[in-house]
């Protein structure tokens, strides 16, 4: 993580996979021995816990908004609903709204490599993904080394420019 690792400004990271990473393990250890009596599907489990856990990593990226702390959001914003939920709840806050880009099947192909993804997730996903019209800032991960994409930002962030992009956005019609 290159923003993390520069030594100028402190970043802190939050992934929207750490907080469903850790929401397993409280299950796996708080209740080893569970034996479900009936098979739930992926996308049920998904309808009933994303939201929540989606909804605790925003007041946590909020809240260290509010305590003044540089924070890395790293997900992905792959729907309307999430959208607006970031909107309403972090658009009074200065945000850096960086574009991070590739092509379908680069994303395909380091999907594929990554082996922790339903395959086919990425390529669902990418027209929403990349239909924002206007970031304050873009960089383009299969051009640009990770730790150029960094300098990029942090040249931004020390530009003293304006971070305007979110906060020109507005809600946005469900999709």
């Amino acid at each position: 993580m290159e923003m993390k690792n520069q030594g100028d400004i402190p970043f802190h990271h939050l992934s929207v996979d750490q907080f469903l990473h850790n929401y397993d393990q409280f299950i796996d250890n708080t209740y080893p021995d569970m034996k479900p009596t009936r098979e739930v599907e992926h996308h049920v489990m998904t309808d009933i816990l994303f939201d929540p856990i989606n909804s605790m990593y925003c007041a946590t990226i909020k809240l260290f908004s509010e305590m003044g702390l540089n924070v890395i959001v790293d997900t992905v914003i792959s729907n309307d609903k999430w959208f607006n939920g970031f909107y309403e709840l972090l658009s009074d806050y200065p945000i850096l709204f960086v574009g991070v880009q590739c092509s379908k099947e680069e994303l395909t192909r380091r999907e594929q490599s990554r082996g922790d993804r339903e395959i086919g997730l990425a390529h669902s996903q990418f027209d929403y993904i990349y239909s924002y019209d206007e970031y304050d800032l873009e960089v383009n991960t299969e051009e640009l080394s990770s730790a150029a994409c960094a300098e990029k930002i942090l040249s931004y962030m020390k530009s003293d420019q304006e971070y305007s992009a979110f906060k020109k956005s507005s809600r946005r019609d469900r999709s």
